[in-house]
């Protein structure tokens, strides 16, 4: 599953590879956009957020989002793909390699600093708030846009997959960070304190950090892949031993897990239980 931690590793892989090479092809059946020539020089390859943004000279820059299904592959020329070209959604070939996105649901091309037909800044990652995988992220700037952005009333496990607030965060690091601070995750944004709210965003920074460098996702001391409760349905807490829930929550129906014993509304902790993080 895409979270924040997958793109930059996705981005890491790329960039050396792609960043001043030449595009020899460039293929994408069902691109949105103007279309960069062979020839192009390719400045660079970054992520923001849970987008992965190719950028080459002249000003245009491919967008993709993976969403729940997409990845990008890097090959040798000639080398065969582990997935059926029918799943290939772009392809960007510079000498020597072929950097594949199967699957992604959106792919499109903008010109960076260009205006849409209604004026508007023709930029698909302006609005996101600061990216937590990176090293110097602003939290400030996340904890106030936590403040003003979210409706009165709405989760606080919504309100961390709000891309808006902070970029990167999706359903695994979600519920983590939400058993890790030991919150409920249907507790009202508003009864979360400017503390608390900090902490969140502290821990989820931390945790994605952490996987930045792993495919084997790990929140929890143990081997690698350990997780504290996503995907572990049905299963004991790992802290108190409870079976773990999971509940598809919020528009989007997203799943979130969590523990009713350890995970609280924050009028039922203690002050030494809220900073309680792993």
């Amino acid at each position: 599953m895409p979270e924040g931690d997958t793109i930059w590793r996705a981005a890491a892989r790329l960039h050396p590879v792609l960043a001043g090479a030449e595009l020899v092809r460039f293929e994408a059946a069902r691109l949105a956009g103007d279309r960069p020539r062979p020839g192009t020089t390719i400045e660079g390859v970054e992520a923001v957020g849970k987008h992965l943004l190719v950028h080459f000279a002249g000003g245009l820059s491919l967008d993709t989002h993976m969403r729940m299904t997409g990845s990008w592959h890097l090959y040798r020329t000639g080398e065969r793909w582990r997935k059926g070209r029918h799943l290939a959604r772009c392809v960007v070939a510079v000498p020597g390699w072929e950097a594949v996105c199967f699957s992604a649901p959106v792919v499109r091309t903008y010109h960076r600093g260009g205006r849409n037909a209604l004026g508007q800044a023709d930029d698909p990652v302006g609005h996101l708030g600061p990216d937590l995988c990176a090293p110097d992220v602003d939290l400030d700037d996340a904890v106030a846009r936590m403040a003003t952005l979210p409706d009165p009333g709405t989760t606080v496990a919504e309100v961390l997959l709000d891309q808006r607030v902070a970029a990167g965060i999706g359903n695994v690091y979600k519920s983590e960070v939400l058993f890790a601070c030991g919150l409920d995750p249907f507790t009202a944004i508003e009864q979360v304190d400017e503390p608390l709210r900090r902490r969140l965003l502290e821990v989820a920074a931390r945790m994605l950090r952490r996987n930045l460098t792993t495919a084997r996702r790990t929140t929890v001391s143990g081997p690698p892949g350990s997780v504290a409760v996503y995907g572990r349905q049905r299963q004991p807490c790992r802290r108190c031993g409870t079976p773990v829930r999971m509940v598809h929550h919020g528009a989007q129906a997203r799943s979130t897990y969590w523990c009713p014993r350890c995970q609280r509304r924050p009028g039922s902790m203690g002050a030494d239980e809220r900073l309680n993080v792993l």
